[in-house]
């Protein structure tokens, strides 16, 4: 791929408007066969609505899209394909409650000389499907048992095999493990060896340096720039992202972690977790990795009573608790932001205001009439404190950004003053300036002296902002690494279980 390759796709001065708000305002951009063509800007900056017009469901309303030079017309998802572009979209585009075979032959049914669904053709294209992205998955299994990493290979093989001309690839990574995203840069280098052109939106700056050929920035649906990948550095993409210098991401001031605020001893389900056992002291934020499927996120929903524990202990300032459902556990005081905000955490039709407010109504009210001046109140000051605009009070969760949507679960906590705060995958889909406050509020928590454990897929993520880092391998905690041994290979071996101890780390 060379700067004269002509544009396999073009987009010319593409204008999308919702009644007063603009938010794509005559932007260019250009993708050629062969290359990886990152697309980024914070949330809110028009990506997904320059996705959503390249797919055909949302209809431009000025400009014009070209394929080999020729102007065509995208609209809707079977013109886009008729056209070789396939999307492989953050929020999963996928049935739960079908198989992963199923899932996979969506649309493309095999059919019998009968007319009738061919179910061992099915399962037969559907295990080709996934051995060729290297996703080891039942194809019979029902798509919804499936973690959401795994949800997401389902999807991804999907896309792989419609042989598309042009693959948007929008957070591809934010819910795979360590190795599953290895794959998919795997496949990813494969694809653009076929002259396949790649937009890949990401919010991780490390694999896009590691994977793109240009960078192309937006900011409030406009387009800042584009730049050769390899004529900048991370921070000048930044500085384009957000409109200023962020700094180091996961600085924070020393901490001096106090008692143990969160003891788990023998913790298990008596299947897929445990026995699992440690603690998290009084202005500690404890990070947790591990690959998918290890456990990590079995285990948050073990303390959180989301699911039932078969045998140990959970204690908070030294009290046992006995979670058998999420509201004795928020009576314990433990609180838990989960993986998929928009399925397991939010309303997503209620306002901002129903949200935050929710976990808090028992206490904000006189038997059972709710004292709307002091819940609003307590509201408005946790979105000061989250730096969300006080005119969303009222709008529905649905039409924030994915950075503001988790910022509403987190604020529900704030607003509870939770002594535990459990925070699984918090920045999953989060832009780089929303990342960072998500970050000053953990930060925040640990200060209060709360105790806080985060699971992240992101290595740099959960070794930067932790004081230690619990790794998970089969259910079990295998390391408990602090601040000096806590390096992405030392995480990675223990994960993998390529080393039996690490200098420093605790084996357990």
């Amino acid at each position: 791929m060379t700067q004269e390759t002509p544009a396999l796709l073009r987009l010319e001065g593409v204008t999308k408007r919702y009644g007063a708000t603009t938010a794509l305002d005559g932007v260019d951009f250009d993708l050629r066969a062969g290359e990886v063509h990152a697309l980024m800007g914070e949330n809110g900056a028009g990506k997904s609505t320059l996705m959503k017009i390249l797919s055909g469901d949302v209809a431009r309303d000025a400009g014009r899209i070209l394929i080999d030079g020729v102007p065509v017309e995208i609209n809707g998802p079977r013109a886009a394909a008729a056209h070789g572009i396939a999307i492989i979209h953050q929020e999963l585009n996928t049935v739960p409650a079908m198989t992963v075979a199923d899932n996979l032959a969506l649309g493309r049914e095999p059919r019998t000389r009968w007319g009738s669904l061919d179910r061992r053709a099915t399962l037969r294209q559907a295990k080709e499907k996934l051995s060729r992205i290297g996703a080891d998955i039942d194809p019979r299994r029902e798509l919804g048992s499936l973690s959401v990493g795994m949800q997401q290979m389902v999807e991804i093989a999907r896309a792989v095999s419609e042989d598309a001309r042009v693959l948007v690839l929008d957070e591809p990574t934010a819910a795979l493990s360590r190795g599953e995203s290895l794959e998919l840069y795997r496949l990813v280098e494969e694809m653009r060896g076929r002259g396949v052109g790649l937009v890949y939106i990401s919010h991780r700056m490390e694999e896009v340096w590691q994977l793109a050929d240009r960078i192309t920035v937006f900011r409030d649906g406009r387009l800042v720039g584009t730049r050769a990948r390899a004529d900048v550095v991370p921070g000048d993409v930044v500085s384009m992202m957000v409109g200023r210098d962020v700094g180091d991401l996961y600085a924070h001031a020393p901490r001096r972690p106090g008692d143990v605020v969160l003891a788990v001893e023998g913790l298990t389900d008596g299947a897929l977790v445990g026995p699992v056992s440690f603690t998290v002291r009084a202005g500690e934020v404890v990070g947790m990795a591990g690959l998918i499927g290890a456990g990590r996120t079995e285990t948050c929903r073990l303390l959180f009573g989301a699911d039932r524990a078969r045998g140990g202990t959970v204690r908070v300032h030294g009290r046992q608790v006995d979670a058998r459902n999420p509201g004795q556990a928020v009576a314990a005081g433990i609180a838990m932001v989960p993986e998929d905000r928009k399925t397991q955490a939010l309303f997503l039709d209620h306002p901002v205001e129903d949200n935050i407010g929710i976990s808090s109504l028992r206490e904000l009210s006189r038997g059972t009439v709710v004292r709307r001046g002091a819940l609003r109140a307590g509201v408005r000051e946790q979105m000061r404190r989250l730096r969300i605009r006080d005119s969303a009070l009222q709008l529905p969760v649905r039409s924030l950004s994915g950075g503001n949507q988790q910022k509403v679960v987190l604020g529900r906590w704030l607003m509870r003053d939770a002594d535990v705060v459990v925070l699984d995958e918090p920045t999953r889909g989060v832009d780089v300036g929303a990342r960072r406050e998500i970050y000053e509020l953990v930060f925040d928590l640990a200060a209060a002296g709360k105790a806080v454990l985060v699971v992240s897929s992101d290595l740099p993520e959960v070794i930067g902002i932790s004081d230690r880092v619990l790794v998970m391998r089969n259910g079990r905690i295998v390391a408990d690494l602090d601040s000096t041994t806590a390096t992405e290979e030392a995480v990675m071996a223990h994960a993998t279980g390529t080393v039996s101890s690490t200098p420093g780390a605790q084996n357990v």
